[in-house]
């Protein structure tokens, strides 16, 4: 059976990609983007299966209109799509108040928006399968992006509450993790705070091991295929890596959580206190 998509940040990157992977395996799309001019080449080429939206994530009412407005044309909603985001580059000193509410309000709250829009639609069909787009980032954490980082790891924490809450309804939750990719993510679409120059030397470090950890970014369009194998599974996981290496990079971290905590064990239990 066709799907019915609803895509944030369509206009280009992985949504654009994902988007023409839909429509051109036979399902219909609500594309939004800020711009909707960036999706008129997709509404001339796939005419009446395309429904371009105009949004702004962090405006909720907005996302809500939207979302009604993409049931109400498509008469359900079978993938929900939180890809709209962006990089905030800065060292944690340098970033200011509004550069932090601004990234959290796009990565965080505007996901949050179109799930809590999305959910009742999906609760009175009894399906539905949210994806929420994370990074690498989402579970690791890496110098001159700290921010970015945190709104990922708030992102994956409520998905991950979401995904058993809303199991007893049929709707699934998976988290896409990608790692580094060709998308204008650290190009035209990234935002970078004022530069202090205490941090010079090290932001030069990390500029250095960030060109090593992304050597060979992968290609948006080879997601492709993998997106339309996620939402056609009967069972997705909760969580997938998109990419070469975040495995590797999951691995070391994780190991050397596991590994302090079980050092720190006896200050742990001793930290508990009496058991009566």
């Amino acid at each position: 059976m066709p799907k019915t998509w609803f895509i944030t940040g369509a206009s280009r990157g992985f949504g654009r990609e994902w988007a023409i992977a839909a429509l051109e395996r036979g399902d219909s799309v609500a594309a939004t983007a800020r711009d909707t001019a960036a999706l008129d080449d997709l509404v001339h080429r796939f005419d009446d299966a395309v429904l371009p939206l105009r949004l702004d994530v962090t405006d909720r009412a907005a996302g809500t209109a939207a979302v009604q407005q993409a049931a109400e044309r498509f008469g359900r909603l079978d993938v929900v799509v939180n890809n709209a985001g962006y990089g905030q580059f800065g060292m944690i000193e340098e970033i200011s108040e509004a550069e932090a509410r601004a990234q959290f309000e796009t990565n965080l709250f505007g996901a949050l928006w179109i799930t809590q829009a999305a959910l009742p639609v999906m609760r009175a069909q009894g399906s539905g399968h949210v994806l929420q787009i994370s990074s690498i980032g989402g579970i690791s954490a890496f110098p001159n992006i700290g921010i970015y980082n945190a709104s990922k790891w708030a992102l994956e924490g409520f998905s991950q509450a979401l995904a058993q809450e809303v199991a007893g309804f049929g709707i699934k939750v998976t988290i896409v993790e990608p790692a580094g990719y060709s998308t204008d993510w650290s190009g035209a679409s990234a935002k970078h705070a004022a530069e202090n120059p205490a941090y010079d030397e090290y932001r030069v470090q990390a500029a250095e091991l960030r060109a090593r950890r992304q050597a060979t970014p992968g290609d948006p369009a080879a997601t492709r295929g993998a997106l339309l194998q996620l939402v056609d599974a009967e069972e997705p996981p909760l969580r997938v890596f998109l990419g070469d290496g975040p495995l590797a990079i999951a691995t070391a971290d994780y190991e050397s959580r596991l590994a302090t905590w079980r050092e720190w064990e006896s200050f742990s239990v001793a930290a508990h206190g009496r058991r009566d």
